[in-house]
């Protein structure tokens, strides 16, 4: 389901490169799906409706990486060095269906965002969005928004292989849902591990993830 142009920081995160109570949310295994309970977090985000062939999903995860190494950098200046470029993450539902599939894609809706931590600040990431609006301007920034997003119990697990295959690992996580006594709840998600430009088709990493409830 992955966004065109989408694209990860160069370098490969790992999982040492998270802390412990994050570890597995983005790195589950890809032999089971598991249940996670996912806390409250910020991410910069960004929302659209339509295909993911749109234009506005380009516009979207450039705006949003240039606000996030904005952050970056503009946190290294204030002496707050643990401020990763985290993976690109995309909430995606379609309106009255708990499955986004049976939905018309020109009428999907999503939600494109990225993880920042809590020692970035309003006050900091207000002024990054200023200075990346100042220097580049690049198209769908005003549209780039700081907001503290909480999931809640979800079922997970790591999809590896090309975006257009996924389809099995989705039926694959929604039927372990539904044994466990769970139904699907809230939006599809879906945690981009890998840069596309730099690995295999073959050899992509996806976290795909479904809140439940009761």
């Amino acid at each position: 389901m992955a966004p065109r142009g989408m694209a990860s920081p160069a370098r490969p995160m790992a999982k040492k490169d998270l802390p412990k109570e994050l570890q597995t949310l983005y790195f589950p295994s890809a032999k089971e799906p598991v249940f996670v309970d996912v806390p409250a977090m910020q991410f910069a985000m960004v929302d659209g409706v339509g295909s993911p062939a749109a234009t506005d999903f380009r516009e979207a995860i450039g705006a949003l990486y240039g606000v996030a190494y904005t952050v970056k950098f503009a946190a290294k200046k204030e002496g707050i060095r643990d401020v990763l470029v985290m993976p690109l993450e995309f909430l995606l539902w379609g309106e009255g269906e708990d499955d986004f599939r049976v939905a018309d894609k020109e009428k999907w809706r999503w939600t494109m965002m990225l993880m920042e931590p809590t020692a970035v600040t309003r006050k900091l990431f207000d002024e990054s969005v200023r200075q990346l609006r100042d220097r580049k301007n690049p198209p769908g920034l005003n549209k780039v928004r700081l907001e503290t997003f909480r999931e809640g119990k979800a079922a997970q697990v790591l999809h590896i292989g090309p975006y257009s295959a996924e389809a099995p690992t989705i039926e694959r996580l929604h039927a372990f849902i539904r044994d466990s006594g769970y139904r699907l709840s809230g939006k599809h998600h879906e945690i981009y591990m890998s840069n596309p430009q730099r690995s295999a088709p073959e050899k992509l990493k996806t976290v795909i993830r479904q809140p439940v409830s009761r």
